[in-house]
C-alpha cells in the first residue's frame, strides 16, 4: 500500500486502492473479502500502515456484517417476539415517504439472524403489532411468527395490552381520561379530535375512538411529569390528546395548537414508552416489562425539577 495513505481508514484504502465506488468499497470489507497481510479484516475504521498487503479475496464465503442495534437495547426475546428498547430518532418501521433503512424492524431481525441463526422464523420480516413515533423513546414488541402476529393484533385490537408512557408537559395537568376521537384532519391540517357524529361529504363518521388516562407524577418548573395509561392506539394520540388539553408535551413541534404560554427547549419530543405487558402468544402467561426513560429525557426532566425546588 502507498504512503500517501499510511494511517487511513480501511474503507478509504480499499476505495483508493481498487478504484472502487463507497458503497462497494464498504459492502467488499462487510463480508469477508479484504485481506490484510493474510488476515481477514471487516473494521472499516481499521486503521492501515504503509507498506502492509492489502487483496481481496472474491471467492470467500460471505460473512454476516454485525448486527447494528445496540445489544443493550433488546429486552427480550424468544421463539416467537422480540421486544426492544427504541432509542429516539429511530423509526419503528419504514414509511413510504422516507428513504431511511435503518429502521428498528429491521435492525432487530439482523439483530435475530445473528444471535438466533437458525431460527425458521428469521426468513421473513418481523411482524409489526403496533408503533411509537420517531422522535419516542421506549418499548415496542414485534413477532416472529405468524401465529403470534395473530395472537399480538387480537391483544391490541381489544385494547387489553398494557401500555404505559412518561410525558413532561407543559403546565400542571389534572388526573383525567381523555376519550375523543381523533381524525386525520381535524380542520386544520393536522390530526386531532373531532365533534362525535362528524361525518364527511359521503356521510361517513369521521374520526376513531382514543381514550388516554392521564395521571400526574410530579409538579416540575412550569411543566410536569405525568403518565399516560392508553387503551387505544391511535397515531400521535397520547400527543393530540395532551394538547388539546392544553398541556403539550415539552419539545412538541407540531401539537401544539392554540398554546400561548412559552415554550419550554427540548430536543425532541419528551415521550417514553415506559411500560409493556401482555399475554405471552406462544405460553398463554402475562409477561410485562418496564423501562427507564433514556438521559436525554432524564437530563430535561432533572432541570425542570432543580428550578422548581
Amino acid at each position: 500500500m502507498s504512503e500517501e495513505l499510511d494511517g487511513a481508514r480501511l474503507d478509504k484504502t480499499v476505495k483508493q486502492h481498487f478504484d472502487l465506488p463507497w458503497g462497494k468499497a464498504r459492502a467488499w470489507i462487510d463480508t469477508g473479502k479484504v485481506f490484510i497481510d493474510g488476515n481477514c479484516v471487516s473494521d472499516q475504521a481499521f486503521a492501515v500502515k504503509a507498506g502492509t498487503r492489502i487483496e481481496l479475496r472474491m471467492s470467500q464465503p460471505k460473512k454476516r456484517p454485525e448486527p447494528k442495534l445496540d445489544p443493550e437495547a433488546v429486552v427480550y426475546f424468544d421463539a416467537d417476539l422480540i421486544v426492544v428498547n427504541k432509542a429516539s430518532g429511530v423509526m419503528t418501521v419504514p414509511h413510504p415517504e422516507s428513504d431511511e433503512e435503518e429502521t428498528l424492524d429491521r435492525l432487530a431481525l439482523d439483530y435475530l439472524r445473528a444471535k438466533d441463526p437458525k431460527a425458521a422464523s428469521n426468513r421473513a420480516s418481523l411482524g409489526v403489532v403496533h408503533r411509537i413515533d420517531k422522535d419516542t423513546s421506549g418499548l415496542v414488541v414485534f413477532a416472529r411468527t405468524y401465529a403470534a402476529l395473530k395472537a399480538l393484533s387480537e391483544q391490541f385490537r381489544a385494547h387489553s395490552i398494557e401500555r404505559r408512557y412518561l410525558a413532561i408537559v407543559h403546565g400542571r395537568p389534572k388526573n383525567q381520561t381523555i376519550e375523543t376521537r381523533i381524525a386525520r384532519d381535524a380542520g386544520d391540517g393536522l390530526r386531532g379530535s373531532v365533534p362525535e357524529g362528524t361525518v364527511n361529504k359521503v356521510g361517513e363518521e369521521l374520526g376513531r375512538r382514543a381514550v388516554t388516562h392521564v395521571e400526574l407524577v410530579e409538579k416540575l418548573a412550569g411543566a410536569a411529569l405525568v403518565s399516560c395509561r392508553i387503551e387505544t392506539g391511535r397515531t400521535h394520540q397520547i400527543r393530540i390528546h395532551l394538547s388539546e388539553i392544553g398541556h403539550p408535551i415539552v419539545g412538541e413541534k407540531v401539537y401544539v395548537r392554540s398554546f400561548a404560554g412559552e415554550a419550554i427547549p427540548a430536543w425532541r419530543t419528551m415521550l417514553h414508552a415506559e411500560q409493556l405487558g401482555f399475554i405471552h402468544p406462544g405460553t398463554g402467561k402475562p409477561v410485562a416489562w418496564s423501562e427507564p426513560a433514556p438521559k436525554d429525557f432524564q437530563k430535561v426532566y432533572k432541570s425542570l425539577k432543580i428550578k422548581e425546588s
